[in-house]
């Protein structure tokens, strides 16, 4: 299992449900879930037997539409940088 860490940029591994969202745009309102590839942003940490992720998900302007509590399995983190050991 990954831990993830705190502003961790993620994409959505499976579709995230409407009722599963927090959406703060009006104009957002009619969709039926977050498509698989979506990318988002971990704001907040929640300890439990399972970690999960409050993850945040803007526009290109860094406008936020949408938030949702993920698990770890529904995320993968994104790297824009090689790292060599």
């Amino acid at each position: 299992m990954t831990d993830y860490k705190l502003f961790e940029v993620v994409a959505t591994l499976k579709p995230i449900s409407r009722d599963r969202l927090t959406l703060v745009e009006p104009e957002y309102q009619a969709i039926a879930e977050l498509p698989i590839g979506q990318v988002g942003t971990i704001v907040e940490l929640y300890a439990a037997e399972q970690p999960q992720y409050l993850v945040e998900f803007a526009d290109s302007n860094g406008q936020e539409y949408a938030m949702a509590i993920l698990n770890a399995d529904e995320i993968l983190a994104l790297h824009y940088e090689l790292i060599v050991a």
